[in-house]
């Protein structure tokens, strides 16, 4: 039994690891957008950069699995690309050795007082923990519970790290035992040390037993370099394992990429050593060198740094090698379309501004029929939930992120080269389009989340509340559908209609509202169910908000006296004759409170008839 509970803690350290890292990341998406997005593909736009990068991190939390599997949640994230993320992995593996130069120069009294001892998982992650959950519980603002968020994930992830390691710390004697058995045996030397890091996932701790036994009882050189090599292929196998779970293709290509490393790494040395043995480079005395401490990070240290400086300027060979061996997943013809047109943003054609906003136009065009597919996708999980659907307005959500990054960054570069007023105008109309659809989409992406906790919760909407919703919903997506198609044809008729149907759809929210609190306060419906019809009433408002702000700008591009006065011109709309505004508002009034008022005299029915009985 008690092999089973290890066992079980061991998973248990591992449920934390991932649990942490999908925390972390999420928090970091949701909380810095496109800024941390662009300092980081700043920092690491070149290999070079990235690998500095890499080390650093790698030094300062001593950890190269868990700068890995940070990495490749940043590319999960959107943060990194996979290539700007290979000389990071390759960075990480130099900074995993300052571990044992630490070890070398600090006792523990010494490193207690120590500024790199903060840095230590065992200290950082409960400081981390504790600012994190300070900053949830009791900072209100939304900027310090993400910050806080990010912080929690980061100490669970570490916590993870360390509970792993402790569940076989009792092992630690007989692993130390077979570091040492195999002198004369280099393969076997080799597989041992795969072995030992693959289950105390640390290749920092293996080395950090070698530097005990070489300060207690010596190593010799020839006794420790196959172990050294064998450390280094099973940290990154650990590494490629846990990274997988879940994870996206250029996910996978990142943990890949770092298995490549070491497997040509250690490959490099060992046919290094071999020449140099064959040739007398290496002598005797070199061969089977007594190494203290010091000397086991020295070796330790060298292995890691001499591979990555050869290997560097090699980068795009292994990222390429890496895309190879893990082939993009088959994509669906809507995800393929999307591809094509990011690929159509051609930097080239920015200098000639009205062939490049065409291209940008083609792009929000598609952002434009993706909103409208995921409002509907979102809306339809109210009346018949479906897991798998879920799982793909999640992914056109993300597509609607990358494709609004992608524009705006787009558009920034087309900003220098506009000489036309024409052009600038649309400029202008395609930035506020790219927003409010992207916008849309995170709103239709909240309405799915209320349905599915909702869902998870057992809760669900009176027949009654179900039937208002889906007036609403069909209101919303009548503006959502003649504002799309305005954009699309720059037709100024369906443009105008956008504003009286949104004046429509806010009487509505509020009258729904309304008969909304009556059934809480008659008992007809339960508060955490009421939280999330009124959560889904707030998004299908701001859903129809953003489509009359849109709408207002697509009027502006053609009318010189709407144009720098949006604001204005809907505020004296509203309070004006204006014939065409008044009669497209009584008719869309008059047919969705027909629907709502045939739903209330359908109720009274069934209540008067329950009361007979």
């Amino acid at each position: 039994m008690e092999v089973f509970y290890k066992i079980v803690a061991l998973l248990g350290g591992l449920a934390m690891f991932l649990f942490g890292m999908r925390m972390m990341g999420d928090s970091l998406k949701k909380s810095s957008g496109g800024a941390m997005k662009a300092a980081l593909a700043k920092a690491t736009s070149r290999p070079a950069i990235g690998f500095i990068f890499g080390t650093l991190v790698t030094c300062m939390i001593q950890s190269s699995t868990a700068t890995i599997v940070l990495t490749v949640g940043l590319v999960g994230a959107g943060f990194l690309t996979f290539r700007q993320s290979v000389g990071i992995v390759l960075g990480a593996n130099v900074g995993t050795a300052i571990t044992a130069q630490i070890i070398r120069l600090m006792d523990v009294s010494a490193g207690s007082v120590s500024l790199l001892y903060f840095f230590k998982a065992d200290n950082l992650a409960p400081l981390a923990l504790t600012i994190g959950i300070i900053c949830i519980m009791f900072l209100k603002s939304e900027k310090a519970n993400n910050l806080g968020s990010i912080l929690v994930g980061f100490g669970i992830l570490f916590m993870g790290l360390i509970f792993m390691g402790q569940s076989v710390s009792a092992m630690g004697d007989s692993l130390s035992g077979l570091l040492t058995m195999f002198e004369d045996n280099y393969l076997l030397g080799f597989l041992v040390g795969v072995l030992v890091t693959g289950i105390i996932q640390s290749s920092s701790a293996v080395v950090g037993i070698l530097q005990t036994m070489a300060s207690s009882v010596g190593v010799r050189f020839c006794g420790v370099f196959a172990v050294i090599l064998g450390v280094n292929i099973g940290d990154c196998l650990t590494t490629f394992l846990v990274s997988r779970i879940g994870a996206k293709p250029d996910q996978v290509r990142t943990a890949t990429v770092h298995v490549i490393y070491n497997v040509i790494a250690a490959t490099l040395l060992a046919l290094g050593l071999l020449i140099g043995r064959m040739t007398g480079l290496i002598t005797d005395a070199l061969w089977n060198l007594e190494l203290n401490s010091g000397g086991v990070a020295n070796v330790h240290g060298i292995f890691r740094l001499i591979p990555a400086v050869l290997l560097l300027p090699f980068a795009n060979k292994l990222a390429d090698l890496a895309e190879r061996i893990v082939p993009d997943k088959p994509v669906e013809s809507e995800d393929a379309a999307i591809e094509g047109s990011l690929r159509e943003l051609d930097s080239r054609l920015v200098t000639s501004a009205t062939l490049a906003l065409d291209q940008s136009q083609h792009l929000i065009r598609h952002m434009a029929d993706i909103a409208l597919q995921n409002y509907d996708a979102a809306l339809s999980q109210l009346f018949d939930y479906e897991p798998k659907l879920r799982e793909r307005i999640d992914q056109r959500e993300d597509l609607l992120d990358r494709m609004a990054d992608a524009t705006n960054r787009y558009l920034v570069e087309v900003n220098t080269h506009i000489v036309l007023e024409r052009d600038r105008q649309l400029q202008s109309v395609q930035i506020k389009a790219l927003t409010s659809f992207e916008r849309s989409g995170d709103h239709a992406m909240n309405i799915e989340k209320d349905v599915e906790h909702l869902v998870s919760h057992g809760g669900k909407f009176s027949t009654e509340a179900l039937d208002e919703i889906a007036v609403a919903g069909d209101a919303v997506r009548e503006v959502l559908r003649r504002t799309v198609e305005a954009y699309k044809t720059g037709d100024q008729e369906l443009a105008r209609s956008v504003e009286p149907i949104e004046e429509v759809v806010d009487s509505l929210v509020d009258t729904l509202t309304g008969r909304h609190i009556q059934r809480m306060t008659d008992g007809r419906c339960d508060v955490y169910s009421g939280i999330q019809f009124e959560n889904m009433l707030s998004s299908l408002e701001r859903i129809s908000d953003q489509c009359s702000s849109l709408a207002v700008h697509i009027l502006g591009l053609h009318d010189s006296h709407i144009r720098g006065q949006e604001h204005q011109y809907v505020h004296n709309l509203h309070h004006s004759n204006d014939a065409y505004f008044w009669k497209t508002y009584n008719e869309n009034y008059e047919k969705y409170y027909g629907r709502l008022n045939s739903l209330k005299n359908t109720a009274n029915e069934t209540t008067a008839e329950t009361t007979e009985e």
